[in-house]
């Protein structure tokens, strides 16, 4: 039977955490690694109602992109989300493994699956910051084509493809071609966007002065929602996970979706 440590390091080997940003928390975060793992339940965050569902279905592994310890805890209290789902974790003895940056900048992690989702095609990786053992190059962002559409066709097949309820965006004034995208926050990345040629990125949590850049700069720029632009990416390593480990038994959150509402 695989262990809480097989786990890790298969996941280690999709997005290694040397790829993870040095500000970042990545790995194994609550439980031993000699624990053996008969069901794993997989989502994009380990908020509360994740980790009741991952005692609820009996499981042995919560794996999340996000971290359920990002800054530092002076204790492990209910005072805090963070210090609260670590004690029911621990209570129930179910260990806690992510992948976030390293997941976000891996070949085939978070962006990959962004921009195949998206419909991309021809997808590069926009300014690589090094190369896998495979020689294949990681960097944040990826670009990619599409046939040629007026951008509120655009917009609607993206929201159509990531479910999300609402976008937020600045008209560049472009027809929608050469596509950059970034899921989560990347919107500190908008010069790399339009440095490559790009006419339209997407991302999410832009603040004011960047949809103002952005039509200064004549750049359509898509906010998608944090959830919406990563949760595909938490859907493709639960199908990876049973596809290498046939024997355990992984799900998929049923019960976390965004918290955020739209009046």
């Amino acid at each position: 039977m695989a262990t809480v440590h097989d786990i890790a390091q298969y996941i280690e080997s999709i997005a290694p955490s040397c790829m993870a940003e040095s500000w970042d928390n990545v790995g194994l975060l609550c439980g031993r690694k000699d624990q053996p793992v008969h069901k794993i339940l997989v989502a994009l965050d380990p908020f509360l109602q994740v980790c009741h569902e991952a005692v609820e279905i009996g499981a042995d592994l919560l794996v999340t992109h996000h971290p359920m310890i990002f800054t530092p805890l002076k204790s492990i209290t209910e005072d805090t989300e963070p210090g609260a789902c670590a004690m029911l974790l621990m209570e129930h003895g179910i260990a806690a493994i992510n992948a976030h940056t390293n997941l976000d900048l891996a070949p085939g992690g978070v962006n990959d699956v962004l921009a195949q989702t998206l419909g991309l095609s021809d997808i590069t990786v926009l300014n690589p910051v090094g190369s896998d053992a495979n020689g294949s190059p990681y960097g944040l962002l990826r670009s990619g084509t599409v046939s040629p559409a007026p951008l509120s066709d655009f917009l609607a097949q993206v929201k159509s493809a990531l479910g999300t309820p609402v976008l937020r965006y600045v008209d560049g004034g472009k027809t929608v071609c050469k596509v950059a995208v970034g899921g989560g926050s990347c919107g500190s990345e908008l010069m790399e966007a339009v440095q490559a040629g790009c006419d339209t990125f997407i991302t999410a949590d832009i603040k004011y002065n960047q949809f103002w850049d952005a039509q200064y700069l004549g750049l359509n720029l898509i906010d998608a929602g944090h959830f919406y632009t990563e949760n595909p990416a938490a859907k493709m390593l639960a199908e990876k996970l049973q596809h290498t480990f046939p024997e355990i038994q992984v799900e998929f959150s049923q019960n976390h979706t965004d918290c955020m509402k739209f009046f």
